[in-house]
């Protein structure tokens, strides 16, 4: 009678348990659903790549697998496991990235098109003409957002919201220069294409001083690529030559510990060196 009831107060704790362990994973997907997946959808709109929001859970659920498959396959269970929290995040790192090469194009072409801008206001077209004049003859992303930005002015959008609109949905601070120069030049009046020909000439010259800054600074972020990948480089070759010396690395929890030390450190000796040589104009 005892072991029944010993059992059925087990069983009853166990259930319990997993329903709250149930209910916490529902929550927090509930707010990875809310805050991750949303956050994705609204930045792959802005860079105009319609995705449902099922199909971006998938991603990142493959990513998830495929990394986990390959770091297993090469290095274990441990190396699977890192290389599964790398593929977790691996989606929205992959959007970062394409945002940023999209805000740097779209920069370059911005110096072109307040050029372009400038002579047509001064071949007496207005501030709208001209912009869909520039944005029907350039390529994308400058393309997309001056013609989204020519329909809602068509649609009754004042010109000075749909700059902002455009400004903050792009995310250039080159862009978010001109959207208020060009709103505050509307409101208190004021030569506007002589302000795009200043605007221009200061973007060609920030962008002159990023690329000397850039091969000044090269050699520094290669010796920091270096000095960070040499030891797990050189760990990796002498697993492949003599895996008896490095099977005991894997055998304990102290193993893995120090592995995980090992990594953890230089990764942030790489950032530390990224962040000394990142100079910002």
């Amino acid at each position: 009678m005892a072991a029944a009831l010993v059992f059925l107060f087990t069983t009853a704790a166990i259930f319990f348990l997993a329903f709250l362990a149930l209910e916490v994973l529902q929550k927090a997907f509930e707010q990875y659903k809310l805050r991750y997946v949303t956050k994705s959808m609204n930045d792959l709109s802005d860079m105009f790549l319609f995705i449902e929001p099922g199909q971006i859970l998938l991603l990142n659920i493959a990513a998830l697998l495929i990394f986990a498959a390959l770091g297993y396959l090469v290095g274990g269970p441990f190396l699977g496991a890192l290389l599964a929290v790398g593929g977790f995040f691996a989606p929205a790192a992959a959007v970062r990235f394409y945002r940023a090469r999209r805000i740097k194009l779209f920069d370059t072409q911005l110096t072109e098109a307040l050029q372009q801008m400038s002579n047509a206001l001064r071949a007496g077209l207005t501030l709208q003409q001209a912009v869909e004049q520039v944005g029907r003859e350039a390529s994308a992303p400058l393309r997309q957002e001056f013609g989204l930005f020519t329909k809602e002015v068509k649609l009754g959008v004042p010109v000075e919201e749909a700059l902002v609109n455009m400004a903050s949905r792009v995310g250039s601070e080159d862009l978010e220069l001109v959207a208020t120069s060009t709103n505050i030049a509307r409101t208190l009046g004021g030569n506007m294409a002589e302000m795009f020909e200043t605007i221009a000439a200061t973007i060609r010259e920030r962008f002159r001083l990023q690329g000397k800054i850039a091969s000044l600074t090269s050699q520094g972020k290669l010796q920091g690529l270096i000095v960070s990948a040499l030891p797990l480089a050189i760990g990796l070759v002498v697993n492949v030559m003599n895996p008896e010396l490095m099977q005991p690395m894997f055998e304990g929890l102290y193993g893995y510990a120090m592995v995980t030390t090992i990594i953890v450190l230089q990764l942030i000796g790489f950032l530390l060196i990224r962040r000394i040589v990142a100079i910002d104009v």
